[in-house]
């Protein structure tokens, strides 16, 4: 489906090379097909030399050249690159944007181009193993949604949305979601280390928990509440330290915690 697509990523960081890493692994575009753009030297030759892909700091020639233009930019980065891309694109050209918060009208106006895609990524998408929700336009053809949907699943999972103001509640989801799980595996090992174990020993303990209790969510398809439920005995010790979660008042912080990442995703959007 990609085979003979030029794709053009704007902005060469975190995300952008996470993009790069995954088309390229699963063999969905040839190298010579991409082209990065980067305002560092040092990061243009790293990337160069890393995926062989061409880079350059030249937007304006690299969104000319492709038939997908990607923004894999910070949300504050936009306002600046969209009055230097006016024009640039091609008639017929897809753009996609990973900026979180930035509405898909900003494209359109600000671009003077009608098919946009806004996607919500995440970290994890580094290894293969993001979560990325995505909407589009109304004038995104089915196979510009084809390429959307090939290009944001190759590092993870995809879900196709029809309602834009799901991208701001994703946002507080999956966006950030994987700063939440990190705060509470960095709690949970040092609260194994404060009680005596060597730190590699509470850092294996924990990872391998975290992770062997969502493959087992998954795979199981229960609710939640049943899975805690059948870890814990009445008077036992799962018991007691629940009943501490619950009176520190767990999921009232993370239900905050939730709203107000949402809440600063809608407002990034009204100032766009």
């Amino acid at each position: 489906m990609l085979r003979d697509i030029r794709i053009a990523i704007i902005g060469a960081g975190i995300m952008g090379e996470a993009m790069i890493s995954g088309l390229l692994k699963q063999n969905l575009i040839p190298a010579d097909q991409i082209v990065a753009t980067e305002p560092r030297a040092e990061r243009r030759e790293a990337i160069e030399q890393r995926y062989g892909v061409r880079v350059t700091d030249d937007n304006v020639e690299a969104a000319h050249w492709a038939q997908v233009t990607i923004f894999a930019v910070k949300p504050q980065t936009v306002p600046r690159l969209l009055p230097e891309l006016r024009g640039a694109l091609r008639d017929g050209e897809l753009v996609i944007s990973i900026a979180a918060g930035v509405p898909i009208r900003t494209y359109v106006q600000g671009l003077a181009h009608s098919a946009v895609v806004r996607a919500m990524p995440n970290t994890p998408a580094q290894i293969g193993e993001g979560m990325t929700v995505w909407t589009a336009s109304p004038d995104v053809n089915e196979q510009q949604r084809g390429w959307a949907r090939a290009i944001l699943g190759s590092f993870g999972r995809q879900m196709f949305v029809d309602d834009e103001t799901y991208l701001d509640m994703a946002t507080a989801i999956n966006g950030t979601g994987p700063a939440y799980i990190f705060m509470v595996l960095e709690a949970m090992i040092d609260a194994g280390v404060h009680l005596g174990l060597p730190r590699y020993m509470a850092e294996e303990l924990v990872l391998q928990t975290m992770l062997g209790s969502v493959h087992y969510a998954m795979q199981s398809r229960r609710h939640p509440a049943e899975l805690r439920n059948g870890v814990t005995s009445p008077g036992g010790t799962t018991a007691a330290a629940l009943y501490e979660l619950e009176r520190g008042g767990l999921r009232t912080v993370l239900s905050d915690a939730i709203w107000a990442a949402y809440r600063r995703s809608a407002e990034l959007g009204k100032t766009m």
